[in-house]
């Protein structure tokens, strides 16, 4: 027989009030509530309790407090991660987070859903499905991703975006609910990169002036 543990990380109907589930989430918000009592001197002990709390996660990450999550373990990101102020992440299913991932403030993952009958609802059965956001993607500042979407690479969600629907890669995608604006093509990647040359050209300059 399945554990309640078992039945949520499958995306089925569970019951959340579960011995085992109350456990972990004892563990999560004690690490939490230590990563957000942490001042900016403490870097180091903020990636580990950080290395603690995540199921898995890459090189070069911070998470700016305070952090909200439901268990922490079933979150995974990869490399150069950064989340601004007030993220949250409801983790009852797996959330997958590639390499070079920007949170904006108050961005929130929610896997957490529930049935749309309120008597099935009322007797306490829930259920999660996965997010999943691809390497090199920028998430605007109070956006929610809901349960079961799929983010693309090199993709670039506008603040205050509400994602109900996966989004193609390559792409700006804004709005509520969020839908694709536009492609990120060549001339994106020609501005982008004569702005950035021209930033190195002026700092090398003015450290040549400094000599």
């Amino acid at each position: 027989m399945r554990t309640e543990k078992e039945k949520m990380l499958a995306e089925d109907l569970y019951i959340a009030n579960d011995e085992e589930l109350g456990q972990d989430v004892k563990k999560s918000r004690r690490l939490t509530r230590l990563f957000n009592g942490t001042t900016e001197e403490q870097s180091d002990y903020r990636k580990i309790l950080l290395k603690e709390l995540l199921g898995e996660v890459g090189e070069k990450y911070h998470i700016e407090p305070p952090f909200h999550c439901d268990y922490g373990q079933h979150i995974s990101i990869g490399d150069h991660f950064y989340a601004n102020f007030d993220c949250v992440i409801l983790d009852v299913a797996k959330v997958s987070i590639g390499n070079n991932v920007m949170f904006g403030p108050k961005v929130a993952l929610f896997t957490a859903s529930h049935p749309i009958d309120p008597i099935v609802r009322i007797s306490g059965l829930e259920l999660g499905k996965q997010i999943k956001i691809g390497d090199n993607v920028w998430i605007g500042g109070n956006s929610t991703v809901n349960p079961g979407v799929t983010i693309g690479d090199n993709v670039v969600i506008g603040s205050g975006s509400v994602v109900t629907k996966d989004i193609p890669k390559n792409v700006v995608a804004a709005g509520n609910p969020c839908r694709v604006i536009r492609a990120i093509d060549e001339n994106d990647k020609v501005y982008w990169e004569n702005l950035q040359e021209e930033y190195w050209l002026e700092s090398k300059k003015a450290k040549k002036e400094l000599l």
